[in-house]
């Protein structure tokens, strides 16, 4: 299933580098335009790809309010077959640019070869959700996803993992460090993701470092994932990462305070293609087989 996705699975992730392509004062002025390429690629906030064009069967449009009063798109996509379905509702957040459909190969794979019912939620002022994306209010959307999950009754009882790619690795490491000791979330999933967005811009905006006190949008993972102290976590690291260096993910793998933390390395994943590379869903199959069904 997966090799057949491939060339779609690839497609969204190329997006992220919009944000090397700017920088310098631009960081200040237009800094959430820059870590928050949301109109990228052309069409985006209107041109949502849908469950029905990648075969999805069993998928849900939703359509979700925020405490703050913004209304968040998103799918909910379920195994095809009930009576082989784990009892595991995966919580997705992408990357920096694009917008949920792109992403609808993967939850068919989480679906389809995983059995895992998985939740794409839309951040605020990304594809057809409303509002202007901010660190604020990604942490006010990503705690409303998980507050989704626990009262839709089908969900609520199911065992929670969360899986960010890049960008929504931060948001997934805040989430799950502010929802500590709640039970309800079992795992932990991180592709790509960085140490800070003050530690990235040295490297994707080499220009703009000595500006890095300027920057207001902060997501210091670093700081925040040694409190995550109870439930597993798996690092799926693409070696050949040219936008976040590989070293970030190492950094935050040694920060780790979790009893049971795995590494997978995808020697020839890039920032854009480690999820199209071979291994990376039987990398999440066996944690959830071995961390989360087991536990």
């Amino acid at each position: 299933m997966a090799e057949s996705l491939w060339p779609w699975l690839r497609l969204p992730f190329y997006l992220s580098t919009a944000f090397v392509s700017l920088g310098g004062g631009a960081l200040y002025y237009f800094q959430n335009e820059i870590i928050y390429p949301r109109n990228l690629p052309p069409g985006a906030r209107k041109e949502v790809p849908q469950p029905g064009q990648f075969g999805i069967e069993d998928a849900e449009v939703l359509s979700i309010p925020t405490p703050d009063g913004e209304t968040l798109s998103g799918f909910l996509v379920r195994p095809p077959n009930k009576s082989q379905a784990r009892p595991i509702t995966i919580l997705s957040f992408h990357g920096n640019a694009g917008n949920v459909g792109h992403r609808l190969p993967i939850a068919k794979v989480l679906a389809h070869d995983l059995q895992c019912t998985t939740l794409m939620l839309e951040y605020r002022g990304y594809g057809l959700s409303t509002g202007n994306p901010s660190e604020k209010g990604l942490r006010i959307d990503a705690q409303t996803g998980l507050d989704y999950i626990r009262n839709r009754d089908d969900l609520k009882s199911s065992n929670v993992v969360i899986y960010g790619q890049s960008l929504g690795g931060a948001v997934a490491i805040d989430l799950v460090t502010q929802n500590k000791g709640k039970g309800d979330i079992k795992g932990l999933i991180l592709e790509n993701t960085f140490l800070s967005i003050t530690k990235m811009i040295p490297k994707a905006i080499p220009i703009a470092k000595y500006l890095t006190p300027l920057c207001h949008e902060y997501w210091r993972s670093e700081d925040v994932i040694s409190e995550i102290t109870d439930i597993p976590i798996l690092f799926l690291s693409g070696l050949q990462d040219e936008i976040v260096p590989p070293s970030h993910m190492k950094e935050l793998f040694k920060l780790c305070r979790s009893p049971t933390v795995v590494w997978k390395e995808l020697p020839n994943g890039d920032h854009n293609n480690s999820v199209a590379e071979p291994g990376y869903f039987s990398h999440i199959e066996d944690f959830v087989q071995r961390h989360i069904l087991k536990r």
